[in-house]
């Protein structure tokens, strides 16, 4: 129930033409607190429930503990969550052991790509695809609960794809 994950920012849309699947989520917080989120989400026609704990000082890892719920009841529970619903399609790109997942943004966090490596160990290797760009891990601007109260929209600057 540790999950271990490194995130980077894109630098092309390569990824998706590399790309085995991709599916849109909608996700709302229910509890953002430093220490907790918890996280509701439809992935294509499937509901879950997530709550995850507080990140490493190093960002790599942290407690995480997800539910498949049915999708009407992941539906009410969007209704009620703080302001912020995250809008996205997730890109799954496969190279060699590893699987990286392409969150491409839309609405109040458009123009946001982010790239999620999950790993076994913390100082596991692995192949970096040509598009992954600045490594993020750890900055808390980055996370989905973040951008759901500070959208990507909001910052000074960025650059679209």
């Amino acid at each position: 129930m540790i999950e271990i994950e490194r995130k980077f920012l894109v630098t092309s849309a390569a990824y998706k033409n590399e790309a085995f699947k991709s599916t849109r989520i909608v996700q709302g917080f229910l509890n953002t607190h430093k220490k907790r989120t918890v996280r509701v989400r439809l992935k294509g026609d499937i509901g879950y429930i997530t709550v995850k704990g507080q990140s490493t000082k190093d960002g790599l890892s942290r407690f995480e503990w997800e539910k498949e719920i049915p999708k009407t009841e992941a539906e009410s529970l969007l209704n009620i969550c703080e302001s912020g619903v995250i809008d996205k399609i997730r890109y799954e790109v496969k190279i060699k052991n590893h699987i990286f997942e392409i969150d491409e943004f839309f609405g109040i966090n458009e123009g946001l790509v982010i790239a999620e490596v999950e790993l076994t160990d913390e100082n596991e290797t692995f192949e970096k695809p040509s598009w992954l760009g600045e490594e993020v891990t750890g900055n808390i601007k980055y996370y989905n609960s973040q951008l759901s109260k500070q959208p990507y929209k909001t910052w000074h600057s960025f650059k679209k794809l």
